[in-house]
């Protein structure tokens, strides 16, 4: 029998975990003083709901869940969506928009929402991405101003310097400048989503490998020229002067999103001025879920082939459950990201209690109940084998220290450090 996970899914070791607990209760605690409410939600949603179009490619990632009772065969021509009901969630925020449709009435306004739990994706596993793997995101539900977006890339970026995480750059830009941008180029509406596809290449294959595309896609080289000087011309762009560049650079980006964009800009300014925080507008930035509605953002690290944190304003997504449109902007962490990238480690005293085969167990229980009552971790081991080679592996285990109990044992326990042995 293979004993081995399915693949694209991991086994994780006890200290795994504990680094990861870490981190975890490290964004917990930074979310919390910004006034964020734990929810949880099921890992199976109805396939409608997570194939309704707005999950981008994601939705061809689903792992569906056959219906209860269907016999051992069905007949050849049957239709998936005779055999499909359910499916496992792909992220954090379609969950969120059903969870908001069902208790809106008993929840504040606006509604601030924490989420961590593992999602699915049936995609070809590669290093740093996993088929099930751990999303960590907040949302703020029923704020229809710029302090939503403000205030979740001010969270994120201090949650993640509280990790350890340094080097980060946060990316803004807005699905509305990009439609503006569109238009202003003459691509139809229906051909828009293909054009920021591929501008959503360009850091890959370079500004001849999206001219080649776009032209391929039908626009004439003088439009993509057009789009490649009006793109180039914001890149870099001083973010003290980005509301004026935008309006010169789309004259028919509506004055809403200028203001919003300067907005954004003033505000991160004023948190670069308390702590380190890197930003930049990037107008290639487009990101793949087809719900986003305003502003979006990704926050980038040197050392990571894609974004460690993700997210932007879906205004349309919530109304899907009510029948309204309700004002919507959420963050989502990258935490296989955010682990692997940081060099952390469990804090607090993890003690092993050694004790020898003649010593009595209550002599032991005692011993470790005295810790713990110090608020310290203890676990009973035996002693066995080679003492230098018993450390080592509580050392691997994860413990840093150790006391010994003896039969003889008076007074208080000595405790040794396992990082100095």
């Amino acid at each position: 029998m293979d004993n081995s996970p399915a693949r694209g899914t991991r086994d994780l070791l006890p200290a795994t975990v504990a680094v990861r607990d870490h981190v975890l209760a490290t964004i917990t605690a930074v979310y919390h003083r910004y006034g964020y409410h734990r929810i949880e939600t099921p890992a199976l949603e109805g396939i409608e709901r997570l194939s309704g179009g707005q999950g981008g490619e994601n939705e061809k990632l689903i792992y569906r869940v056959l219906r209860r009772g269907l016999d051992e065969a069905v007949a050849a021509d049957t239709q998936l969506k005779d055999l499909v009901d359910l499916g496992l969630r792909y992220d954090l925020t379609v969950p969120l928009t059903r969870f908001y449709g069902n208790n809106h009435a008993t929840l504040p306004t606006p509604f601030r929402s924490f989420q961590v739990g593992p999602v699915w994706r049936a995609e070809r596993p590669q290093k740093g991405r996993y088929r099930q793997f751990h999303q960590c995101d907040i949302d703020m539900i029923g704020e229809e101003s710029v302090l939503a977006e403000v205030e979740l890339i001010e969270a994120t970026t201090e949650a993640l310097a509280a990790t350890g995480l340094t080097g980060t750059t946060v990316r803004v830009s807005d699905r509305r400048f990009l439609t503006a941008l569109a238009d202003a180029a003459g691509v139809p509406e229906a051909e828009q989503g293909g054009l920021f596809i591929t501008l959503d290449k360009l850091d890959k294959v370079g500004w001849d490998g999206v001219r080649a595309e776009l032209v391929s896609r039908g626009l004439d080289t003088g439009k993509v020229d057009g789009l490649q000087a009006t793109i180039s011309g914001l890149t870099g762009v001083d973010p003290a002067k980005l509301g004026a560049a935008l309006a010169d650079a789309v004259p028919g980006l509506p004055d809403e999103v200028v203001a919003d964009l300067a907005q954004t800009a003033d505000a991160l300014a004023a948190v670069s001025a308390t702590r380190p925080v890197s930003w930049e507008f990037d107008p290639t930035l487009v990101r793949g879920m087809g719900y986003y509605t305003g502003q979006i953002f990704e926050v980038t690290h040197p050392a990571s082939s894609g974004s460690v944190a993700g997210g932007g304003r879906y205004d349309r997504l919530v109304g899907r459950s009510l029948g309204r449109e309700v004002p919507a902007c959420g963050f989502s962490i990258g935490f296989e990201r955010i682990v692997d990238l940081i060099d952390a480690a469990p804090t607090g005293e993890a003690v092993a209690v050694l004790y020898e085969a003649d010593v009595p167990l209550t002599a032991v229980t005692a011993r470790a109940r005295a810790l713990r009552a110090e608020g310290v971790s203890a676990s009973p081991v035996r002693r066995r084998g080679k003492f230098g080679a018993q450390l080592g592996r509580l050392k691997e285990w994860g413990f840093t220290s150790f006391t010994q109990v003896r039969a003889d044992d008076q007074g208080d326990p000595e405790l040794r450090s396992l990082v100095e042995d």
